[in-house]
């Protein structure tokens, strides 16, 4: 009974910035681990940017340098700073969680997606 909402996608030129925000809501013990991945059109999804709780970041080679993960664990929150945007960086982008539903029982949800099209 988790639900992961995105928000923060939409148009902006190469070059530009972005910030995604997921929260996380319903019956959670904790939170162990938020990453967001993206699929463009034709493509397999794939990770972008991962995070645990206790803050330990890790970045695809693509966006290293221009991407930043965070979190506010209060508020079952993860955000992904994106700067220098580039046109390969065209997908929809999905928020992960690795969410605790009781102290040994744990189970991987999705958010619904949210789109961002950097244009040339």
């Amino acid at each position: 009974q988790v639900q992961l909402v995105e928000s923060g996608g939409g148009l902006v030129q190469a070059g530009g910035s972005l910030r995604l925000s997921c929260a996380a809501s319903g019956s959670i013990f904790s939170i162990n681990a938020m990453a967001w991945y993206r699929q463009a059109p034709g493509k397999q999804r794939e990770v972008v940017a991962q995070i645990t709780r206790g803050g330990t970041t890790n970045y695809a080679d693509p966006v290293k340098g221009r991407f930043t993960i965070s979190r506010d664990n209060a508020k079952n929150t993860v955000y992904l700073q994106m700067n220098s945007l580039k046109p390969e960086d065209t997908a929809v982008y999905y928020c992960n969680a690795l969410v605790g539903l009781s102290p040994r029982l744990e189970y991987n949800y999705w958010g619904q997606g949210t789109q961002v099209t950097v244009s040339s």
